[in-house]
């Protein structure tokens, strides 16, 4: 899938759809694209969407991760915010936290996701930004599902086609 987001407004609006795609077995969303492209931007949308005052999300670069508890409305019982920028090996992420942000019923939104990919499930959703040369507010934002056929990445990506086409 792949959209234009002419503003981050729009980026945000689109995480939110994503959000609101989410299935109860949680999973695994990576952020990928290169500093500004809008990663925070839209983890905040997503978080919003998911009932979390955006203000409190802020890039955890120093701190590697946020988990922020959800109310039993929410698709998922928790939200673990990780960035992976200043990680310096699959240890210090194992180290972190990783095998218990991976339990079910929790997502993962990963910034710099692309930095550790064989830690991370084959199942999951990969988010792709990019600023667009024409508008320094523009974001070319591409997602696919890298699990299987069947796989819960596959479900969620349909249901978000379903929310923001």
């Amino acid at each position: 899938m792949r959209w234009i987001s002419r503003n981050p407004a729009d980026t945000r609006a689109l995480a939110a759809g994503l959000a609101a795609a989410l299935v109860s077995e949680g999973g695994v969303v990576g952020l990928v694209g290169p500093l500004g492209a809008g990663k925070t931007v839209f983890a905040k949308g997503l978080a919003s969407g998911l009932g979390i005052d955006p203000g409190v999300l802020s890039s955890p670069t120093f701190v590697i991760a946020g988990e922020f508890p959800l109310s039993a409305a929410a698709p998922v019982e928790r939200l673990v915010h990780a960035d992976f920028y200043r990680v310096a090996d699959g240890l210090e992420l194992e180290m972190a936290g990783l095998a218990d942000w991976l339990a079910p019923g929790t997502l993962l939104l990963a910034e710099w996701a692309d930095r550790f990919p064989r830690d991370l499930p084959d199942d999951r959703i990969e988010v792709r930004m990019e600023p667009a040369a024409a508008d320094p507010e523009e974001r070319a934002v591409e997602a696919q599902a890298l699990g299987g056929p069947g796989s819960v990445s596959e479900q969620v990506l349909g249901r978000w086609r379903e929310r923001c086409p």
